[in-house]
């Protein structure tokens, strides 16, 4: 108990004189903050990017390509086995139709809104039943398409970052599309997509009567079971099924993967010299602590107290960086939109930079290492100060 007084008696003394050493503390927490900025926002990439293509994934839907794709681009199935699939068991029906919708997936160039260069950009093709397999669609501007005409809706989120603005007419090669109507859907990855009539695409594509995949919408999500063993025992496909949320998981593990792998590097290389501004600053503390310290140890203050004492300081110093780059992070970039090649399917996707609480936490964790690593060496230094020699600066 004697050991516990002391030693929250030291780390409080050392706490309360950080003010009259103002600068050179400041150079350790700016140092911190600015790895932590570094660190979140970089991470908060990642996190954005999952959250649009997570909240495509429905607990009661499906997805279903050809046997051996992992992804839309690369699937194909005919007209036939799409109308095989509608009738397999476990599907929801309305008044006695499936709700399931077979698409087509094709990428298109289009510029940058603001730019001259090309990126590509996803278009869906569509059936009606596409919209009873989607939840939370909204015509925020214009109206619904026209089946059996060139016309198009377009999600918010790529309107914002190509130009494809409502009343426009979009072309590509052979494509030509008027844009009549721009939905919502959730803030999920359709967002960036345009829908047109899928007939449009077969026709332009010369795909004849063929698609890339069927959505599903399952009765409940326990008969995904059923539904994925009729299809595999079907003699007449070779399918695939998946459960949305796993889909969309999956789609998301290349570009988060990079991400997060550039954001430790980024972030391990800048804490390098923030662990030694750290260093540095609790070297001077330490030293301006000399006659402090001898006196506390010539009192009967013991050595593990003074150890303590000089971490303590160093981990507040670096929870004060941690808390300013984690709320900089947040203010700065959180909600902040912008588009990246989706490496899974080669398009363009648009989404926000997603700050989260776990996110932070992080953070405020790797602050806390940092802080802890720059105060050792000097805290070693502290304790093993000879008294006498101190007690001379007196």
């Amino acid at each position: 108990m004697r050991w516990l007084s002391q030693t929250f008696a030291v780390i409080s003394l050392g706490i309360r004189t950080i003010p009259q050493r103002w600068s050179s503390s400041i150079v350790g927490v700016i140092g911190i903050a600015g790895v932590v900025v570094v660190f979140v926002s970089v991470l908060a990439i990642g996190e954005g990017f999952k959250s649009v293509l997570v909240k495509a994934g429905h607990p009661a839907g499906a997805i279903v390509l050809r046997n051996g794709s992992s992804q839309e681009m690369t699937s194909a199935l005919t007209g036939a086995e799409t109308d095989i699939i509608k009738q397999a068991p476990g599907l929801a029906r309305d008044g006695g139709r499936a709700r399931a919708a077979a698409e087509m997936f094709v990428i298109i160039n289009l510029p940058r809104r603001g730019m001259n260069s090309p990126t590509n950009v996803p278009v869906r093709g569509i059936e009606p039943d596409s919209f009873k397999v989607r939840d939370g669609l909204v015509i925020n501007q214009g109206r619904m398409l026209t089946f059996g005409t060139n016309e198009a809706i377009v999600g918010a989120a790529a309107t914002r970052q190509f130009d494809v603005d409502l009343g426009r007419t979009v072309k590509s090669g052979q494509l030509t599309l008027n844009v009549v109507g721009t939905f919502t859907i959730n803030g999920a990855a359709a967002e960036s997509e345009i829908w047109c009539d899928s007939h449009i695409l077969q026709g332009v594509y010369q795909r004849g009567n063929t698609y890339q995949t069927v959505l599903a919408r399952l009765d409940s999500p326990a008969s995904f079971d059923t539904f994925k063993n009729w299809l595999t025992s079907n003699r007449q496909l070779s399918v695939n099924s998946k459960r949305e949320a796993d889909y969309y998981a999956s789609q998301t593990e290349v570009m988060t993967g990079l991400v997060n792998g550039i954001g430790y590097v980024i972030a391990t290389l800048m804490a390098i010299g923030a662990v030694f501004g750290a260093i540095l600053t609790m070297y001077t503390a330490v030293a301006t602590r000399t006659r402090e310290i001898a006196t506390l140890r010539a009192l009967g203050f013991n050595t593990a107290s003074v150890l303590t004492s000089v971490l303590g300081e160093s981990l507040a110093l670096a929870g004060v960086g941690g808390a300013i780059g984690g709320t900089l992070a947040y203010l700065g970039f959180n909600g902040y939109e912008t588009a990246t090649m989706n490496f899974q399917s080669f398009s363009e996707i648009a989404f926000a930079f997603h700050v989260t609480p776990a996110l932070l936490i992080q953070g405020l964790i790797y602050a806390l290492v940092m802080g802890l690593i720059g105060g050792v060496f000097p805290a070693i230094r502290a304790a093993r100060l000879p008294i006498a020699t101190a007690l001379r600066e007196l």
